[in-house]
């Protein structure tokens, strides 16, 4: 397998981040929610790297290539600052189905429960994502439950499938 790994993004990676709003085969079937403002990651990026308190976004590469991006932001439910992360993968369409997916979750699960207070980790997906899914799966997650017609998407309330992942120890 090639090597994947998480790094922050650099100002090279910017057009490439851009289609991720402007390009609905970049974030595939499950993901487009419509155009979005093109500029907002580069002013995020000029801001704070894509790195903050509230929300981060980091590169996924492959053999040192931008394959996409991981992200995580505070889901805290009540409980202490810092204590859950909402956390999501996305890979540019050549990188899907090569396990890329699998290992970059893996990454990004290492990487909160080691330099973060996670205790939580928790995903959504749609429920016709199966892929996803199996994907959440092999990096540890277990499924939680089903969210009724949570999100709209391509014309339709659609159902939302709930992952969690805990801290060990």
């Amino acid at each position: 397998m090639k090597h994947v790994a998480l790094r922050a993004f650099v100002e090279d990676d910017l057009t490439v981040l851009d289609r991720f709003a402007t390009d609905p085969e970049v974030l595939g079937a499950f993901q487009w929610n419509g155009f979005a403002d093109a500029q907002a990651r580069r002013r995020r990026f000029a801001e704070d790297g894509l790195l903050g308190g509230a929300s981060s976004f980091i590169a996924v590469t492959v053999d040192g290539a931008l394959a996409g991006m991981a992200s995580w932001r505070a889901a805290d439910r009540g409980g202490p600052a810092g204590g859950c992360h909402e956390i999501g993968v996305t890979l540019l369409p050549d990188h899907r189905g090569h396990g890329t997916g699998t290992k970059a979750h893996r990454l990004l699960v290492e990487h909160l429960f080691r330099f973060t207070r996670a205790h939580r980790l928790e995903a959504f997906t749609d429920d016709d994502n199966v892929a996803e899914q199996r994907v959440l799966e092999k990096a540890g997650f277990h499924r939680e439950g089903l969210l009724c017609q949570a999100v709209w998407r391509d014309g339709a309330n659609r159902d939302v499938v709930v992952y969690g992942l805990l801290r060990e120890g």
